[in-house]
């Protein structure tokens, strides 16, 4: 196998491993009793950086990188949503 391919091989790995693990994690509080289990200033945080990694990623040329920092901002605005869903009913709900 080449240096190329191998180096392909790990970059995209590396992406999956990491989205599953967030996708995991989302999953996770979407089942959670308390709504308040993650901080709304994670999925912020997590979407303002991965837009800017996304520019970056575009501007060096790496697809990888462009592709995976996609899918975390994504992850970041299903995980938010996620987690307003749950307050807003544990709210109407007087949880």
């Amino acid at each position: 196998m080449d240096k190329e391919l191998l180096t392909e091989c790990v970059g995209w790995a590396a992406s999956v491993i990491l989205l599953v693990t967030l996708i995991r994690q989302i999953v996770k509080q979407a089942n959670a009793e308390h709504p308040e289990t993650i901080s709304t200033w994670l999925f912020v945080g997590q979407a303002a950086a991965s837009t800017l990694f996304v520019i970056y990623s575009a501007l060096v040329g790496n697809m990888i990188f462009v592709v995976t920092n996609s899918c975390l901002l994504l992850t970041a605005l299903a995980g938010q949503w996620v987690s307003r869903s749950k307050r807003r009913r544990a709210r109407s709900t007087g949880q």
